[in-house]
């Protein structure tokens, strides 16, 4: 990628060392770009060789540009790992050589305790939440090598049991979370934190560069204690955490084309969270998206039923001012005392890739005829008219997000499909079609997937948005962490 502009060499020293510091206060972990194909999108496993282009740079793999993975070692010597850089977890986990009851152990790289001579023994018992569930495993220590630095005695689980079919689908080995202390399971101190506290690196930050070019074997970086300036262009636009736990931010309305879609005018809670390939959010939102984008859906009769037999008395209730939380109970479609499932929803939200599942103990009616409400009211302020708002409304229950499986598009139609924007800090940050799709090709057969799945998640936790990979893909971001901030910028 070519620089932007020549500058003179005084004013890059002084920049860049306001950004980066020195290479001893930097840590690279590279990101290498690997070509989609339909075979590779279903193979166990991917044989290519980690080429090292510097001797401190690990260059690490883009997978579909749906998984980010690169190697580290545990251990003296070293014993060689794929994880994942999560955002959205806070310990280091890999398969240990005690995983032999599960199959998909025996497809992953398994650490031997007996191989290193810098092993420490803890045995504490753990289970670390991913996915639906948790994967069993036990603390040990050991040291780490991140490119050619060690952090020495850091803690990890060696997990002991692995859900075949979740993890036979995984190219990489383990999960390297760069998430809070107070999230992490049995309180083990974080790889990031130890960096810091071992004096690894000056300045409390780690920023994250996604290539946008498919074409290219380097998918990007990570860089520990700095930012490298090549990889955006412009200010970076900063926003305050909103919870200390999470790497949580506000967003504000995300728009389609020029279109408000409403529920977030007033701000929803986003977590930016590197270990998750999609973007997530609420099925009010994502079901506008299918429309706008002519993405598959599945049809709702239950929902069609609803504005059939409804829709002219939600209307009535919504123009003469009712308040739209009791509509769908002054109709019978839902209970006046409404109760949610409690639990943790936001640690779990970030590390399930299976979202959809609603946490409210109500009907499925009336869920749909609280959407249905939502959806008039946005129409409503758009000045639609009646027979518009109703049709429109009617081909949204037709094009519900798939709550178990992606979402196909049909790759034709991309040039004509609108932008997607996300308000944040009070400036706009919008995707287009290329970067909030997946596109796998092989040979003359194409295959095109929508990168949004819907994510539902009650007050006062929600409304959610995960935002993965694909939002990543598109700005250069920096985890502020001596700041509790997180900034975007545009790529350069």
């Amino acid at each position: 990628m070519a620089f932007k502009y020549l500058l003179v060499v005084t004013c890059v020293c002084a920049w860049f060392a306001s950004l980066a510091a020195s290479d001893k206060e930097l840590l690279r972990v590279g990101l290498r770009k690997r070509s989609l194909d339909i075979n590779s999108f279903s193979s166990a496993r991917i044989r290519e060789a980690v080429h090292h282009l510097k001797p401190d740079t690990v260059y690490l793999k883009n997978y579909l540009d749906a998984q980010y993975f690169g190697e580290i070692g545990i251990g003296s010597p070293p014993q060689t790992f794929r994880v994942v850089f999560d955002t959205g977890s806070s310990n280091l986990w890999v398969p240990s050589s005690k995983c032999i009851l599960s199959i998909a152990c025996y497809f992953h790289s398994k650490y031997r305790s007996k191989l290193s001579n810098t092993y420490t023994k803890i045995g504490t018992s753990c289970r670390i939440p991913y996915g639906h569930g948790h994967i069993p495993g036990f603390f040990s220590q050991d040291n780490l090598r991140v490119g050619e630095l060690i952090v020495k005695d850091q803690q990890f689980a060696e997990i002991t049991k692995e859900g075949p079919l979740a993890f036979l689908a995984h190219h990489f080995d383990g999960i390297l979370g760069l998430g809070f202390l107070n999230k992490s399971v049995g309180q083990v101190t974080p790889v990031w934190y130890n960096m810091i506290e071992q004096g690894h690196v000056t300045q409390k930050i780690f920023s994250l560069w996604l290539n946008p070019d498919p074409m290219s074997k380097v998918g990007g970086e990570i860089v520990f204690g700095g930012i490298d300036w090549r990889h955006f262009k412009g200010d970076h636009t900063y926003v305050p955490l909103t919870h200390e736990d999470y790497w949580q931010i506000e967003v504000g309305d995300i728009l389609l084309a020029n279109n408000p879609t409403g529920l977030c005018a007033g701000g929803c809670a986003a977590i930016i969270d590197s270990g998750t390939s999609l973007i997530a959010g609420p099925t009010k939102i994502v079901t506008q998206i299918n429309h706008a984008i002519g993405a598959e859906g599945y049809v709702s009769y239950e929902c069609k039923s609803i504005i059939h037999n409804y829709g002219d008395s939600i209307w009535e209730y919504i123009i003469s001012g009712l308040k739209p939380d009791i509509i769908c109970v002054d109709i019978g479609l839902c209970s006046h005392n409404r109760t949610y499932i409690k639990n943790d929803v936001i640690e779990t939200a970030a590390h399930n890739e299976s979202w959809g599942e609603s946490r409210t103990k109500e009907s499925p009616l009336c869920t749909f005829c609280d959407m249905i409400v939502f959806w008039i009211q946005v129409q409503l302020k758009q000045k639609n008219t009646k027979d518009k708002i109703l049709k429109y409304v009617d081909e949204l229950c037709e094009k519900l997000p798939n709550p178990v499986g992606q979402t196909f598009i049909d790759c034709n139609s991309i040039d004509t499909m609108p932008q997607i924007t996300f308000t944040i800090g009070n400036k706009s940050f919008p995707l287009s079609p290329q970067q909030y799709m997946l596109r796998i090709e092989e040979g003359c057969s194409t295959v095109c997937y929508g990168g949004f799945v819907p994510l539902d998640v009650p007050p006062p936790q929600g409304p959610l948005w995960v935002l993965g990979d694909l939002f990543l893909g598109a700005y250069h971001t920096v985890f502020d962490y001596g700041n509790l901030r997180i900034g975007f910028a545009e790529i350069a």
